[in-house]
């Protein structure tokens, strides 16, 4: 697809579906917080004032202070990059070796099938968010085992649906004229199948990064997900949860807000890329 088919495409989509356009703008504006954060950010975020603790919104603190004294609003900024990065590490992992893994189980059949099947079933039996709980909590809460849990749960997702598109499309007319070319099994997949996969597997990648922050927020709402001081929304929410009662709404309003909008705009993103990298969905 050249640029300019891609930019008359994307025109098309975000001109036919208004809302994709503003989960666009919302994104823009989340990246920008992740990457400038730090540096536009009035206040350290992590430096205490006893004397400005659960102060409300006012100039000096647009989105108020916690009980610790703590600027909201920077430590908002500054875990825009964190639950960002978290869920792109672990979008990008999951979906790697699920396209991987269902690639080969769908195009091979017989035993490699078997066995990843069986192991994506064996996932799929446990509850997934008690699953991630369960990885962290004999792991340890550390970043990288947040991302580790959130890429496995997430796993089967990507495996299943790769092994279900490759399994239709291996008897197509255009396989059998690869093979028939003497192309090998791994080249027919890697430049006559997966290709055309990609387009729906894309979608699934934008409404599982919206998961995958959920996924890291609420490990950190109960204790399990990255530990405090280090701002991140879901240990935000979880902090200010205990000043619901006495009226300090902010406390949890403005991070609860952040985390709204990132999967808010990642879910109506899928629908735009399903119209931007899907011809089926273009006429």
């Amino acid at each position: 697809m050249t640029t300019s088919t891609l930019a008359r495409n994307a025109a098309h989509a975000f001109g036919e579906n208004r809302l994709t356009l503003v989960a666009l703008v919302i994104l823009a504006l989340l990246v920008l917080c992740a990457v400038f954060g730090p540096s536009i950010a009035p206040y350290d975020p992590l430096a205490t004032d006893g004397a400005a603790r659960l102060q409300p919104p006012s100039a000096a603190h647009l989105f108020g202070t916690d009980a610790l004294g703590r600027d909201l609003l920077s430590r908002v900024l500054v875990a825009a990059r964190l639950d960002l990065g978290m869920a792109l590490t672990a979008s990008v992992l999951s979906f790697a070796i699920g396209l991987s893994l269902g690639a080969i189980a769908g195009y091979a059949g017989g035993w490699p099938d078997r066995i990843i099947s069986r192991v994506m079933d064996t996932i799929m039996a446990f509850p997934l968010f008690v699953l991630a709980m369960g990885i962290v909590a004999a792991l340890g809460n550390t970043i990288a085992n947040v991302i580790l849990a959130t890429v496995v749960i997430n796993l089967p997702f990507y495996c299943r649906f790769a092994r279900a598109e490759v399994n239709v499309r291996r008897e197509a007319g255009y396989v059998e004229a690869a093979r028939m070319g003497g192309n090998r099994a791994w080249g027919v997949l890697q430049r006559y199948i997966v290709p055309n996969i990609l387009p729906p597997m894309m979608v699934q990648v934008s409404l599982n990064m919206g998961w995958a922050i959920l996924n890291a927020a609420g490990l950190s709402f109960i204790g399990l997900g990255v530990r405090p001081p280090t701002p991140e929304w879901g240990i935000m929410v979880s902090e200010g949860a205990s000043n619901i009662i006495s009226g300090e709404w902010w406390t949890f309003v403005f991070p609860g807000i952040a985390l709204v909008l990132a999967v808010f705009c990642f879910n109506l993103l899928g629908d735009g890329l399903r119209d931007l990298l899907d011809p089926k969905k273009r006429v």
